[in-house]
C-alpha cells in the first residue's frame, strides 16, 4: 500500500515539459500536483544565490566568478533562490547546495551554506525547506549556522547503519539515497533503519511507475522525480 506521507517532488521542477531549474519548471510541477520541488543552488561572485545545476550555464561563464547582475543580463532564465521560493510558496522545497571539489569554482569555505541560512532567516521561516548536499561539510555548515533548518545528505548508493548513526549524531534529519541503492532487496531495511533513527528517506531520481510504487510501499518519505504527473498517477493520487 502507498503510504499517505510519501511526497512527490519535481526534480529541478517538471524538467520534461519546461527548462529545468526555471520558474516555469517549478510552476508546472506544482500545477501537476507535486507536493514540492527539488532545486540546485549556487553562489555568484558577489554572494547572490541562483538556481542552476552546472557550474556554468551553457555557453556562459563560471557562476562562481560572475556577478549576479552579469549573470541575469546574460541568462535571464536563471532565477534567484528567493524568486524560486516565492513561486513555490506553501510547497515543500529541497534546496540542494552544489559545491563539489571535483568542479570548477569549488568553495571550500561553504559560503553558499551561510547565504542560504541567512536568506531563510530573512524570510522569517515562511518556507518549507530541507537543505541537502553531497558534501557532508556543506550540510554541517548549515547546521552550524542554524539549529532549525532541516538538512539531509545526498548519496549515490551508500545508505548503511554506520552512515545513518553519523548523520544523527551530527544533527541531520534526512538521508537522500539514489535510486540505484534502493534495490528491492535493500529498500525496506534501509527505510526501517532510517526511521528507527528518526531520519527521513527521500529518494532520487525515480521515474518508472513500478519503482515509484515499490519505494512508496517501502515507506520512503519523498520521491524526487522528473515526472511528477506520472508519479501521482502511479501512486493513485490523480
Amino acid at each position: 500500500m502507498t503510504t499517505p506521507s510519501t511526497l512527490v517532488l519535481g526534480h529541478r521542477g517538471a524538467r520534461r515539459v519546461a527548462a529545468e531549474n526555471t520558474l516555469e519548471a517549478f510552476t508546472r510541477a506544482l500545477a501537476m500536483g507535486a507536493d514540492g520541488v527539488e532545486l540546485d543552488v549556487r553562489r555568484t561572485a558577489d554572494g547572490a544565490l541562483v538556481v542552476h545545476h552546472d557550474p556554468s550555464p551553457a555557453g556562459g561563464d563560471l557562476i562562481a566568478t560572475t556577478s549576479a547582475r552579469a549573470l541575469r543580463a546574460a541568462h535571464p532564465e536563471i532565477p534567484t533562490l528567493a524568486e524560486a521560493l516565492d513561486v513555490c510558496a506553501g510547497a515543500f522545497v529541497n534546496v540542494e547546495i552544489k559545491n563539489s571539489p571535483r568542479e570548477a569554482g569549488f568553495d571550500r569555505d561553504d559560503r553558499a551554506a551561510d547565504a542560504v541560512v541567512e536568506l531563510l532567516d530573512a524570510r522569517a521561516g515562511r518556507d518549507r525547506v530541507i537543505v541537502s548536499s553531497f558534501q557532508l561539510a556543506t550540510i554541517d555548515r548549515v547546521r552550524a549556522c542554524s539549529a532549525t533548518v532541516a538538512t539531509g545528505l545526498l548519496t549515490v548508493t551508500r545508505a548503511d547503519a554506520r552512515l545513518m548513526d553519523r548523520l544523527v549524531g551530527l544533527g541531520h534529519r534526512a538521508l537522500h539515497p539514489g535510486r540505484q541503492g534502493m534495490t528491492r532487496r535493500r529498500a525496506d531495511q534501509i527505510v526501517a533503519d532510517a526511521h528507527d533513527r528518526g531520519l527521513q528517506v527521500n529518494v532520487w531520481t525515480v521515474n518508472a511507475p513500478v519503482t515509484i510504487r515499490r519505494l512508496a510501499a517501502s515507506g520512503v518519505d519523498a520521491l524526487i522525480t522528473d515526472v511528477p504527473d506520472v508519479a501521482r498517477r502511479a501512486l493513485g493520487l490523480s
